[in-house]
């Protein structure tokens, strides 16, 4: 089955040489112009968060969150108080932020796997200031409309979280203290070690945007609504010029920023190599929260666009 699996994936890959090869030039315009979207929306819009929540992380903010917000995570989501770190600055700062936020506090020996891998299906979101400002203002020339949109977004979150409550176990406050307990950093040293981690991060995030760019291209070619639904399967930001103003519009930027695309997906393995959690649960986590979007916005377009 393997060995199927490789000759499949070489084939495939061969495609995609022969296809480079033969429309070099509109591949090269493409890296070009997603290149051009990276400086002007991604680097700007998540490089910073990448900065803070790294520091705040080597800073201990698991940790000090941990006793305060137990009441709250444990009961509804069956993971421990550090894990609203997660939760908290997945909402905030955007793709893949949650995700890494998980790994570090699993590598911080916070959470167990279990719960980490919980979190990895609820904690992985989209920017508020993309939801707000280029789908919101730029899509549907309305800030309300975008707020909205992230008002969805955060809810079918929530709704993911407590599907996923019941999923494998929560491990004994023992299991983690089984190894030497969490020491934060100086000031300068948990800031210079963010800046460099974050730079390490938002280079894997751009060239996933990049390369899923140039995928999405002959997509949009397609046209139509059939159009949009694939280039929303693969990169998120390759639909916005697709998007229409209307509620198959709105029903679609909802679904695909709870979806994320298969760019994100890939942005979150990068965010989860070496920390040994899986993307499964991050995987099925997006397929449930691109549902419950669907559904909330299907039950809010009228008033949302009036």
């Amino acid at each position: 089955m393997r060995i199927r699996w490789r000759i499949l994936a070489c084939l495939c890959l061969g495609g995609l040489l022969v296809w480079f090869l033969a429309d070099a030039g509109a591949v090269r315009d493409s890296v070009a112009e997603a290149l051009a979207l990276c400086a002007r929306s991604v680097v700007p819009s998540l490089f910073p968060f990448l900065v803070a929540s790294s520091a705040l992380l080597a800073l201990g903010f698991g940790e000090l969150a941990a006793p305060w917000l137990a009441g709250l995570m444990e009961p509804l989501f069956r993971v421990p108080g550090a894990g609203s770190a997660a939760l908290v600055l997945g909402l905030v700062g955007g793709y893949p932020i949650g995700a890494k936020t998980a790994a570090d506090l699993y590598r911080e020996n916070l959470v167990s796997r279990e719960e980490a891998e919980r979190l990895l299906a609820f904690c992985n979101n989209s920017n508020p200031v993309f939801l707000i400002s280029v789908l919101g203002v730029g899509v549907f020339g309305s800030v309300r409309a975008g707020v909205w949109l992230w008002l969805i977004h955060v809810l079918s979150a929530l709704l993911t979280g407590l599907v996923f409550r019941g999923s494998g176990k929560s491990a004994s406050r023992q299991e983690l203290t089984r190894h030497p307990p969490f020491q934060a950093v100086s000031f300068a040293e948990a800031f210079t070690g963010a800046v460099r981690s974050s730079l390490a991060g938002i280079l894997s995030v751009c060239a996933f945007v990049v390369f899923f760019y140039v995928l999405a291209q002959p997509l949009t070619a397609v046209g139509g609504r059939l159009g949009a639904v694939l280039v929303a399967a693969l990169e998120l930001f390759s639909l916005t010029p697709l998007l229409t103003a209307d509620a198959f519009g709105f029903l679609l930027a909802a679904a695909a920023a709870g979806w994320g695309g298969l760019s994100v997906l890939c942005q979150t393995l990068a965010v989860l190599e070496g920390s040994g959690l899986r993307l499964r649960n991050c995987f099925l986590g997006k397929v449930v929260q691109s549902a419950f979007s669907l559904l909330l916005a299907a039950l809010l377009v009228g008033y949302v666009l009036g």
